[in-house]
């Protein structure tokens, strides 16, 4: 008898059971190679879908049956003696219902007996005797042999290590799996059509094309020779660096310094000396992500094709990641949800995507998440912007890059211009992590890059004496060519509201990116021909916008929040002063949700322990001393987070670790909003949605006009205003609760972006 694995492709022809676990094998243990894991990882793809050999799944291929479990009893025979496989079981076990626990105690639940007599999915065994499903897979050639070496030993201790092997060698097994069942589906009828491996890195290329690009910049440049001096001497650095072994390292430059392409020209030398396969580049914001994609593409993919540089995030078209998957595994060719998760497994040379995506991914138990992991081994792995880092969730984050990084042979990269003084926390991490948190500076002294990029005079208003918004819009009103930068949306609009005046602009992420596009571009125009501009603006202008005011007003703040505020003045050094930064505090000292309130307090707290002269803003050290304050007081060491996560790792649960990590704690949705400017696009979106459903290129196409907010509460106001778009599956809607449509026009204000009618949760910033 032919046991088969997958019904007919588009030729007519169905996948046979043994061609299918051979083909996972192969792939699986080519995937986990690189992570000392191959051997394992064959093994689970040779039984992963073990349960397909029993009659009631191939039943069930012709529709005669449904309700089908068939990967435990594969899962079972990894944990018997002659294989003692604990993490290729639970590989096997979490490749359609994603990682369960690592403990004893729910591995016996596999015991088929148990499962007869209650199953967690409420499914029933394709087949309830294993010495029948094991005597069809050896009778099809397949002769599963135990691993030289396993993840798991006789005594099993969860640990962020641990849990970081067993997550890349599942990435194996679940990217193998997506991969043969594709080229199942997108085969004719004498090929099997693998996707071809993703291009090279081709590092030593890459380089000399990224370095003519910045000399090519340098001799431009219009910025003060002071400026472009530090430029050099960072990218010199990043070179010198690159000669040192991977490992962990820190990269702290100042705003303006070119840390962006210095760093990827690091990244570029370090994986040609060492063979690393790729670059990864981890960016907090969207709008940077966008923006450095751009500028990497313009340079490479005329030499290197259009794959070269991958984009990946919530709005790249993946929709939302789910672990339930088919629960009962049958991919049909026309399958939504099995072409999100092939579409992207960071089979790419450049990789840039965000925070949430990266490190959400490494604590994760899904599928479609974790499919990817497996390329993280030997890479070059750049976290911008790593301020962001939420502080709570600081000790379980370094603890695992430091696993990946050590026991991998990657690199990981910290860059800022205010580097959080995560050494503080070595010891808390060496207790999940042998080697600790002890990283190399790129930069060996990077107060020498500071000192030349002192182009700001700062004025520290008393944070006592708060500022009333008519007083604040008329010392901005006296400004030609000003930026204020505040704490909250609201806030925003309201200083707006005050100044009205034709040459007031008002930015938050309550404007689509379309409308922040034109916006920034008008600003640019204005600044470049020196005609008046006076622009308000949420936290979201400090990081990756490219803007150069002479002078700039600043609510009180974290002090990260209020050096990148002054990065957006006199960016070039091109005054022939200094230019002017003002700390002031608004009449409402109301903050964002978080640590935000906490690190404002120790800025103040700073400021009044040393003064206006020692606010010392553009020295490391000063910097490094402000986080120790702000560590010591919040300990992030001991936060309910941390801790709660500690908990979930001992008891060796990935559902609850997975849960428990989170970046943004909020739920939040994306509104597709009717910006005038692309109102063709909005219309034809619209029509798109109700003709065909969410799919990939729905929100790929709707990322110019998309505003991401927090989730309202059932029975909101603003949910009468909202059009769900609904998924289409086999002719029948259903709903997702994940992507909306703006149904009154009126919604959107021409100057202030999403506005309904009442108050709503928003992003921050």
């Amino acid at each position: 008898m032919t046991f088969y694995a997958h019904s007919n492709n588009k030729a007519g022809i169905k996948h046979t059971l043994a061609e299918h676990l051979f083909g996972v094998s192969q792939l699986a243990y080519k995937f986990a190679e690189a992570s000392g894991a191959g051997d394992e990882a064959a093994l689970a793809g040779l039984l992963h879908d073990l349960g397909k050999y029993g009659d009631r799944f191939q039943a069930r291929l012709e529709g005669k049956d449904h309700g089908l479990d068939h990967w435990s009893m594969g899962a079972w025979l990894a944990l018997q003696k002659d294989y003692q496989a604990v993490a290729a079981a639970l590989a096997i076990q979490g490749h359609h219902i994603g990682l369960q626990y690592l403990r004893g105690s729910e591995l016996a639940k596999l015991n088929p007996t148990k499962l007869v007599q209650s199953h967690p999915q409420q499914l029933s065994l394709s087949e309830t005797d294993l010495a029948t499903l094991k005597s069809r897979l050896l009778a099809d050639g397949l002769t599963p042999a135990k691993p030289e070496k396993t993840l798991c030993g006789a005594e099993i201790r969860p640990g962020f290590d641990l849990m970081l092997d067993l997550r890349l060698l599942f990435s194996a097994l679940v990217d193998a799996d997506f991969l043969d069942t594709e080229a199942h589906f997108q085969g004719g009828p004498d090929d099997r059509r693998y996707r071809p491996d993703g291009p090279k890195l081709h590092a030593y290329d890459a380089l000399e094309i990224l370095l003519a690009h910045i000399d090519k910049l340098g001799h431009s440049s219009k910025a003060d020779p002071g400026v472009t001096k530090v430029r050099q001497w960072l990218r010199d650095d990043c070179l010198s660096a690159a000669e040192h072994p991977p490992g962990l390292f820190t990269l702290t430059a100042p705003t303006g310094s070119g840390k962006t392409l210095a760093m990827l020209a690091f990244a570029l030398a370090h994986a040609a000396k060492y063979e690393l396969r790729r670059v990864v580049v981890v960016i907090p914001y969207l709008s940077i992500i966008e923006q450095t994609t751009a500028i990497f593409r313009s340079l490479f993919e005329s030499h290197f094709g259009t794959d070269y540089v991958l984009e990946h995030h919530s709005l790249a078209g993946l929709g939302k990641e789910e672990c339930e998957s088919d629960a009962e595994g049958e991919f049909g060719a026309s399958d939504e949800r099995r072409r999100r998760q092939l579409s992207e497994n960071w089979d790419a040379p450049i990789i840039v995507t965000t925070s949430v995506q990266m490190l959400e991914s490494l604590f994760s138990n899904r599928p479609s998440a974790c499919h990817k992991l497996h390329r993280l081994p030997r890479s070059v792995i750049l976290f911008d912007e790593v301020q962001t880092l939420p502080a709570p969730l600081a000790v379980p984050t370094l603890a695992t890059l430091t696993h990946l990084a050590h026991a991998h042979k990657s690199s990981v990269v910290f860059a800022t211009a205010t580097q959080p003084a995560f050494e503080h926390l070595h010891a808390h991490v060496r207790t999940h992590a042998p080697v600790g948190w002890q990283p190399r500076k790129i930069v060996p002294a990077p107060e020498r890059l500071f000192a030349p990029m002192q182009r700001v005079k700062r004025k520290w208003d008393d944070p006592n004496q708060h500022i009333t918004w008519p007083k604040l819009a008329k010392q901005i009103s006296e400004k030609r060519r000003v930026l204020c930068i505040v704490n909250l949306k609201r806030h925003a609009r309201m200083l707006w509201e005050e100044l009205n005046d034709p040459n007031i602009f008002h930015l938050s992420t309550n404007l689509c990116p379309a409308h922040r596009q034109v916006l920034l571009a008008d600003i640019r125009e204005r600044l470049a021909t020196d005609k008046p501009v006076r622009m308000i603006a949420t936290q979201c202008v400090e990081a990756g916008v490219d803007l150069d005011f002479p002078s700039v007003f600043r609510a009180y703040g974290p002090l990260e929040a209020i050096i990148q505020a002054e990065g957006r003045c006199n960016r070039e050094g091109k005054l022939v002063d200094l230019g002017e930064l003002q700390i002031f505090m608004p009449e409402d000292e109301t903050y964002p949700p978080g640590g935000y309130r906490q690190a404002a307090q120790v800025t103040k707290m700073l400021l009044q322990r040393f003064g206006p002269e020692g606010m010392e803003l553009d020295n490391p050290d000063f910097i490094t001393a402000y986080y120790r304050e702000l560590y010591n007081i919040g300990k992030p060491e001991a936060s309910r987070k941390t801790e709660e996560l500690l908990q979930y790792v001992r008891e060796g649960s990935f559902p609850d670790v997975a849960r428990a990590y989170r970046l943004i704690e909020q739920d939040a949705i994306n509104v597709i909003v009717p910006y005038q400017e692309e109102i063709a696009l909005f219309e034809d979106l619209r029509r798109t949605a109700e003709e065909t459903g969410l799919t990939r290129e729905l929100i790929r196409k709707a990322r110019p006009l998309s505003v991401s907010l927090f989730r309202p509460e059932s029975g909101h106001p603003v949910w009468d205003s909202l059009l769900e778009v609904q998924s289409l599956k086999k002719g029948r809607r259903e709903r997702q609760e994940e992507w909306y449509i703006a149904a009154k026009p009126e919604h959107y204000h021409p100057q202030l972006g999403f506005m309904p009618p009442e108050s709503l949760n928003l992003w921050i910033a």
